[in-house]
């Protein structure tokens, strides 16, 4: 009896000091160092101080809520390890909770949190540098690695994210998301009702979506790697009605779809602009839901692909669209005047027996040997008139040629074509195309 009630008595003793004493006692705008070790959480600040754990002190909140609540601005949490939240969607249990402006986390170790780092309604703050993870629990239950809900103008940069759910950024504009590194979660970056946000320099590797964009205009994705999204929705960029999207010197690598776009641009006399962009060994390079128009897809390059260029959904043709200067690998022409332009226009066709497109299950044996052969008698003698898929008027003959001539293009309407003057030498052609393509610059405020 005297052994039980010792160990009851055990149990009740706290397993860690209390951070929450610490905090309290720090004075508004002073510095906390904590000693080395691990602290009980979970713990709420109310005031602009900075915690500097030093690399050498854990926050353990025990399996019940957030680790830390920001309810304050001016704050800085660094060097922490902030560990075992609880597991309640409904409250969102994360690392760090931020409910203020101008607050700093960085260089933190975020692990075994449901979710990473949690912003609403706040603006102006700083996420760098940490390394964020989820609960061990199946993909779609767990939380998200960063979180920003009607939050403005604030800075994800240089990231480590690692078996998390999505990184979504909802409701929210002029957010920076840089040099981040996602892998082993479902969607890389999320984009709903979001506008003009940048997205520059990140890694986002083996996640089944890279970036999917929902109904947010003005977001420019720039210089980002995307690779092996792959699986049943897999995809490197999506667009779901989606406007004004510069999409600019990506590299998009073994996805199921490079490229994914759902009746976008969406907004009357908007534009989205794909340039630059290595879209290689994919499934398919390009997935148009429908005939939609609106996108220029220039300078970029397709290589390895399986399908260069699809079009579900009932749609018959991608030609709507501006397709000028990219690199096809499987572009069959030459360049007599090594001007390093074909000398005569890439062409795509779809033809009427693609089984893969018309009955979704097939597309499991997409590549197969049994359906390119189906798809090679098929083009051989065609039983019906094939659909013009694409129509690129300057294809380059290398990818770095695809590059290189961007300011001289034509910004020419899809189909267009016909009406360019060939007897025009190919200096005063470039001279032309150059002050035309600068005039539209200008007068989209480019």
């Amino acid at each position: 009896m005297l052994s039980l009630i010792s160990l009851q008595g055990f149990a009740e003793t706290p397993a860690h000091p209390s951070f929450q004493a610490l905090v309290d006692a720090t004075e508004s705008d002073g510095t906390l160092v904590p000693p080395p070790g691990t602290y009980a959480g979970p713990v709420t600040i109310t005031t602009p101080i900075t915690i500097d754990g030093q690399g050498s002190v854990t926050i353990d909140a025990g399996g019940t809520g957030s680790v830390i609540t920001l309810k304050t601005n001016g704050a800085t949490l660094k060097n922490l390890r902030l560990t075992n939240s609880g597991e309640s969607h409904n409250t969102i249990d994360s690392g760090v909770q931020v409910r203020g402006d101008f607050n700093v986390i960085k260089d933190n170790v975020i692990d075994d949190a449901l979710f990473g780092v949690d912003l609403q309604q706040s603006k102006n703050n700083i996420v760098r540098g940490n390394r964020i993870s989820s609960k061990p629990l199946e993909l779609g239950v767990r939380g998200d690695a960063i979180r920003l809900w009607y939050s403005f103008n604030n800075k994800i940069t240089d990231n480590i994210i690692r078996n998390s759910r999505d990184t979504v950024v909802w409701y929210s504009r002029d957010n920076l998301i840089a040099r981040n590194d996602a892998r082993g979660g479902r969607y890389s970056l999320h984009f709903m009702y979001a506008q003009y946000n940048e997205v520059v320099d990140n890694h986002y590797e083996n996640n089944s979506v890279g970036i999917f964009i929902m109904y947010s205009d003005g977001v420019h994705l720039k210089n980002n790697y995307i690779a092996h999204a792959t699986g049943a929705t897999g995809m490197g960029i999506g667009f779901k009605e989606t406007s004004d999207v510069v999409v600019s010197g990506n590299r998009i690598l073994y996805c199921a779809t490079g490229l994914y776009l759902d009746v976008s641009p969406f907004q009357p006399d908007t534009i989205n602009r794909i340039e630059n962009n290595l879209i290689a060994y994919s499934g398919i390079g390009v997935l148009f839901l429908n005939d939609w128009t609106g996108n220029h897809l220039t300078g970029n390059s397709f290589k390895g692909n399986i399908t260069q260029v699809a079009v579900s959904g009932g749609g018959k043709t991608a030609n709507r669209n501006l397709w000028q200067a990219n690199y096809w690998d499987d572009y069959e022409g030459f360049d007599i005047d090594r001007d390093q332009v074909g000398d005569k226009p890439y062409e795509l066709f779809s033809y009427a027996d693609r089984i893969w497109m018309d009955v979704p299950s097939a597309q499991f044996f997409k590549g197969s040997p049994v359906l390119e052969v189906m798809d090679f008698l098929e083009r051989l003698a065609p039983f019906t008139q094939p659909n013009m898929l694409v129509r690129d008027e300057q294809p380059r003959m290398s990818t770095a040629a695809s590059t290189l001539t961007m300011e001289t293009l034509v910004p020419m309407a899809a189909g267009d074509a016909d009406s360019i003057d060939e007897s025009e030498s190919p200096s005063e052609q470039a001279e032309q195309a150059f002050d035309a393509y600068k005039a539209l610059r200008e007068s989209l405020g480019r």
